[in-house]
């Protein structure tokens, strides 16, 4: 059967995920998908709990489910935004920090070395995927523009 790459990237991403869980001693504390939250949310902290969906790639209300356990936890903190009482911001506290750079930072690591060890460009790899992720992810719309074509007003910017 002749794999399209949208298959081969979700199987690549499986055999990625598996092969971090069976890395996972006992000593793991969180699993590789609080890893990578905690790992995204250093990049962009801090970040509502929006823009740490849109990150990730998930719905609000899953990274709303996702960050329960991490709060509670003392990994991460949420708080109101001052600036809009609706929105929550998100933030990594230093048990967070220390947590993620002690068992998620290594995993990234071991990953890249083991491929490297095998021959696997893998720079050359990372940096075609980054590529496809920005040709695959959609221009954000312009809301002025978009509201004004709805009303029937012609855009002028």
């Amino acid at each position: 059967m002749d794999e399209g790459l949208a298959e081969l990237l979700y199987r690549v991403v499986m055999l990625m995920g598996e092969a971090a869980r069976r890395r996972s001693g006992p000593d793991q504390r969180l699993t590789p998908s609080q890893l990578r939250l905690l790992g995204t949310l250093e990049e962009i902290q801090p970040a509502t709990q929006h823009q740490l969906a849109e990150a990730l790639t998930l719905s609000d209300p899953a990274v709303s489910r996702a960050l329960r356990p991490l709060e509670a936890e003392g990994y991460v903190t949420i708080s109101v935004d001052p600036a809009h009482k609706r929105r929550r911001l998100v933030a990594l506290t230093a048990t967070g920090q220390a947590t993620f750079l002690a068992e998620g930072k290594p995993l990234e690591e071991e990953f890249r070395t083991a491929l490297l060890a095998a021959g696997f460009p893998y720079e050359r790899y990372l940096a075609d995927t980054h590529r496809l992720a920005e040709l695959l992810t959609p221009a954000e719309p312009r809301r002025g523009a978009a509201a004004r074509q709805s009303n029937g007003t012609p855009e002028t910017e």
